[in-house]
């Protein structure tokens, strides 16, 4: 640091201050003129064009300039008082002893030991500090059981901590867990009027309601007659409405039976679908005709649904007795719409299995395009996603299968400056089959979209030893990679991103694997 923190005994002499800043040399440099500079003001000098000695306006060459250690002793044998001079510590030492007197200095300022409080103070105050004005330090509390807690226990937290009312009533004080029960009762709380439902707009304190209540008894019963004229008015147009959707349930009760057995047989496709895809290990020219099962079962979903929404237009105009009650109608009718929005979801979980096997790949290599960079970065900061996985890839048909996991904004030692890649092995079909430890080298890349293509990578060999390589017992191993490894500086500043979308490339080295 420049000399202007420190003050000297006595003035310095001359020869030990800086030609251009005029302060006590910092890092003394000697130029070939003999005069001598700070480091920091010989730089700045040399980043001008054709720099020049300020003292003689000799030119300057970088290469001709050299450190002056000598000087430099001389310098920091110089006697100095202690930086903390101002809060009262009268100590003198050469500039040399200063770094290990302030580790020692009980007036120098230090933040607090607990590193939760923001407050700085003098060394010598720590004791007292920790002891009763530390807001984060351990304290017993007197007012309930908790022991060793935190002052702001007693402030914020402790039920039986003896607190006010807001409202100033005749209590003086009384726990801070009674404090909700006692708002009810509290008599100079305020509240409204227990009619407020049906129209009543009075609000006054609670020692005031009672009397409220004697003098507007008439008023509250006008206000609950025209209340009930208005839900038997209400309740004579339900059962009118009632009475027309009655006339149609003897036609909706028939077709209740038919779209039984089309909901079972739908069940029935969803199970061979789902036993097909748990037990699916195909290349990807086979996948189209799964997806074709997958439209058509989606057809047949449609197909039910236009029929049963005809059968109700139609069967408004019915007429005939009944054999069911309105109310279990209902219920079934209930059910099978519930039950047809199963299979449309069990079908799009299909449809989103297939899509991700249709993009697949058996050569160890992944291309992951994440799309809304902007939006999904900003999920990151306000850690509602903070991490998001790549699509499953494979070293071959029966080979290890893998994803890549991305920290938008960084995780660990990168958590807010860089973006962290990992890479994942995961669970596969064919894992009794192929050696264990994982050892295949790993290389990650963010491609660069500009024309420099110039593409940011890191490589390395799996631990043989680490947890992240062994045979998954899990769904996936812990993640391993890179927290450090692109700045999100670099990466928001080139041309990684394009169109709001960056790619990442994972490539694994199958040279080496043996074959099954």
């Amino acid at each position: 640091p420049k000399s202007e923190i420190d003050h000297f005994v006595e003035t310095p002499e001359a020869k030990y201050c800086c030609e251009a800043c005029r302060l006590v040399l910092c890092q003394p440099r000697q130029t070939e003129c003999g005069h001598r500079f700070c480091n920091s003001c010989i730089c700045d000098i040399l980043s001008r064009p054709n720099p020049v000695c300020p003292a003689d306006m000799e030119p300057l060459f970088r290469d001709k300039i050299f450190k002056d250690v000598c000087c430099h002793r001389e310098i920091m044998s110089l006697k100095v008082y202690c930086r903390s001079e101002a809060n009262g510590c009268q100590e003198q030492m050469s500039l040399q002893q200063i770094p290990d007197h302030l580790n020692v200095c009980p007036f120098f300022e230090v933040p607090c030991p607990l590193g939760k409080c923001k407050e700085r103070m003098m060394r010598k105050e720590i004791p007292d500090h920790l002891s009763w004005k530390c807001k984060h330090r351990e304290t017993t509390c007197e007012f309930c059981i908790f022991k060793n807690v935190f002052q702001k226990h007693k402030d914020t937290v402790c039920p039986a901590f003896p607190v006010m009312c807001p409202n100033h009533c005749s209590f003086a004080s009384l726990p801070r867990s009674e404090l909700s029960g006692h708002q009810h009762d509290c008599p100079k709380a305020q509240v409204s009027c227990q009619f407020h439902r049906y129209g009543c707009t009075f609000k006054g304190l609670n020692q005031d309601m009672r009397q409220h209540e004697s003098t507007f008894a008439a008023e509250h019963l006008k206000m609950m007659a025209n209340r009930n004229l208005s839900l038997e008015n209400k309740v004579e147009d339900v059962k009118g409405e009632l009475m027309e959707r009655y006339k149609v349930l003897p036609a909706l009760s028939s077709r209740l039976s038919e779209l039984e057995n089309q909901n079972e047989e739908l069940r029935e496709k969803n199970r061979q679908m789902e036993q097909k895809l748990a037990t699916m290990q195909v290349p990807p020219f086979r996948w189209w005709f799964f997806l074709d099962s997958v439209g058509s079962s989606h057809r047949t979903l449609e197909s039910v649904r236009t029929r049963l929404a005809a059968l109700e237009q139609g069967g408004r105009g019915g007429s005939g007795s009944t054999t069911h009650t309105l109310a279990s109608l209902e219920t079934q009718l209930n059910r099978h719409d519930d039950m047809l929005s199963v299979h449309e979801i069990r079908l799009a979980d299909m449809d989103l299995r297939f899509q991700v096997l249709e993009t697949a790949s058996y050569n160890g290599t992944l291309i992951w395009k994440i799309r809304d960079y902007k939006r999904r970065k900003q999920d990151a900061v306000a850690a509602k996603t903070l991490s998001l996985y790549s699509q499953p890839f494979y070293t071959g048909y029966f080979g290890y299968k893998m994803c890549a996991r991305v920290y938008l904004n960084g995780d660990g030692m990168g958590k807010g400056t860089h973006l962290s890649l990992f890479f994942v092995v995961m669970r596969g079909e064919y894992d009794a089959l192929l050696p264990w430890p994982f050892k295949q080298k790993v290389t990650l890349m963010l491609m660069d979209q500009g024309p420099s293509r110039k593409h940011l990578g890191d490589a390395f060999k799996p631990d043989p030893n680490s947890s992240s390589f062994r045979r998954p017992v899990a769904e996936m191993n812990i993640a391993s990679g890179c927290p450090l490894f692109v700045s999100q500086t670099v990466l928001e500043t080139g041309t990684y991103i394009k169109d709001d979308t960056i790619f990442i490339k994972v490539t694994v080295d199958t040279s080496d694997l043996p074959d099954l």
